[in-house]
């Protein structure tokens, strides 16, 4: 209230309170095709690397870094780059990360040499993790009730879908040698994309950020990088590195630099900080049980999309196009089938993660048959019936979990939440390539392709009835 020289008392204007942020549809589809390159960049090169190291004259295990140095550097930094978008703004780190994926992937795609390239693509890496995290938090902070379920289902779909197409798009890249690039345009691709994708962003994509931000944890974050790299390193390197000494002596290092990560972040979020993990954060139920499921199942998601890449190109003799499009009904029912899966869940809660477990232990199942019969004559049609059954299954399952695991994480710990998510699942497709994909490899001189390929995805199989078990645990409904 205000006086004035008359004596009469006015009002003083009340500035109205400023309008949450909402996210539109074109904000959305940007920070879903945002989600999608890096997916889409962990698995377009499986089919690409046979042409890249007669290229580039790359070992094996130089090859495997190219694949592990993004991995691995990608899930280290997750976590962190989930911070720095509460502290600084998400939009900001969006724009900024996807910048970056857009120079690293012409970084890539000029590479000299195979040591080039292998840096250039743990960069990349590095510039995935800054702008991944921002579009879970944008979704978590943007959107509320029925239009959240959407946007995560939305979410969920295109990672899955980007994790198949990726394979696909690949070997229609290396086929098709634009202007004699060969296997440089499964990276030069993206820069357009990219291009593209930081004009909208700047348009459509509104900017969050936490309330009370908190600063780095500095100790915490180095003690994640330890422990990831001590686990994904050498599991990632061991096989086509021979097994060296420093593989094993990283893996019994694993266990304490765990541990210590673990005390330390104990230690801060009980003194009242915020550190990179916060143990508070587990003690929700819906996380707690999500992030222990999406682990199995993220292992035999990326180890069979290894390992059908290398079985078909080695053992069947097919080329980069019909190794992809052998995967092609995958993608298009995985699509379909989870534009279904909100109004599943609003039916059924999440006993629908159960049935998609059942259905995907059907499509694998029929996948061990169609090898055993067919082999090695296998192809779109021989794929089809498992890989489409395999493929309603997951889409029944991922966008489900995603949507689980975020339901109860507070807008303000957004991006920690979905920093931490995303890193159990980064690390989890980076130990399937390396269990499954170094079991199969190693089966091969003994058993044979055909043998070996039905061994591992028996492997899967258990890997998928594990998940479906678990999926039992997990709170009825979802908000």
């Amino acid at each position: 209230m205000t006086e004035t020289r008359t004596g009469t008392i006015t009002p003083t204007p009340v500035r109205p309170a400023a309008a949450p942020p909402v996210l539109g549809s074109l904000g959305l589809f940007t920070v879903l095709l945002g989600a999608a390159l890096p997916l889409i960049d962990f698995f377009i090169v499986n089919v690409a690397l046979p042409t890249i190291g007669r290229d580039l004259s790359a070992s094996e295990a130089v090859l495997e870094l190219v694949v592990a140095g993004y991995g691995v550097s990608y899930a280290v930094l997750l976590v962190l780059g989930g911070r720095l978008g509460d502290l600084f703004g998400r939009r900001r780190l969006f724009l900024g990360g996807m910048a970056a994926f857009g120079i690293t992937s012409l970084a890539c795609g000029l590479a000299p040499s195979a040591w080039t390239l292998v840096a250039a693509r743990v960069a990349q890496g590095a510039a995935a993790a800054a702008m991944l995290p921002q579009v879970l938090a944008t979704i978590q902070s943007t959107t509320t009730g029925p239009r959240r379920a959407k946007a995560m289902g939305l979410y969920g779909a295109t990672a899955g879908l980007s994790m198949v197409a990726g394979q696909i798009l690949g070997g229609v890249l290396v086929a098709a040698d634009i202007a004699g690039t060969g296997w440089r345009s499964v990276f030069l691709v993206n820069v357009p994309v990219v291009l593209v994708g930081l004009v909208l962003a700047a348009r459509a994509v509104p900017e969050t950020r936490s309330q009370r931000p908190e600063p780095i944890d500095g100790a915490g974050t180095v003690l994640l990088a330890v422990a990831l790299l001590t686990l994904l390193a050498p599991l990632t390197e061991g096989r086509a590195a021979g097994w060296p000494l420093w593989t094993w002596l990283s893996l019994v290092a694993f266990p304490f630099a765990a541990a210590a990560f673990w005390f330390v972040e104990r230690r801060e979020d009980r003194s009242g900080r915020t550190p990179l993990v916060p143990p508070s954060l587990f003690a929700t139920l819906s996380l707690r049980r999500g992030l222990v499921l999406i682990v199995p199942f993220s292992i035999g998601f990326s180890g069979f999309m290894f390992v059908i890449a290398v079985a078909l190109q080695r053992g069947a003799g097919l080329g980069p196009v019909p190794a992809g499009l052998a995967l092609a009904p995958m993608a298009v029912v995985f699509f379909v089938v989870s534009l279904c899966g909100p109004r599943l869940v609003a039916r059924y809660g999440t006993r629908v993660v159960t049935a998609g477990g059942l259905i995907q232990a059907v499509g694998v199942a029929l996948l061990v048959l169609a090898a055993w019969r067919s082999w090695p004559d296998l192809g779109v049609v021989e794929l089809l019936p498992g890989a489409a059954v395999a493929g309603a299954g997951q889409a029944l399952q991922l966008p489900v979990i995603f949507r689980i695991i975020l339901s109860e994480v507070p807008p303000a710990r957004a991006g920690v939440g979905s920093g931490v998510m995303i890193t159990t699942q980064q690390s989890a497709l980076a130990l399937g390539v390396a269990t499954l994909g170094t079991l199969f490899l190693s089966l091969v001189p003994g058993m044979g392709m055909r043998d070996a390929l039905m061994t591992t995805l028996l492997v899967q199989l258990a890997g998928v009835a594990l998940t479906t078990a678990l999926s039992l645990r997990l709170p009825r409904t979802v908000n």
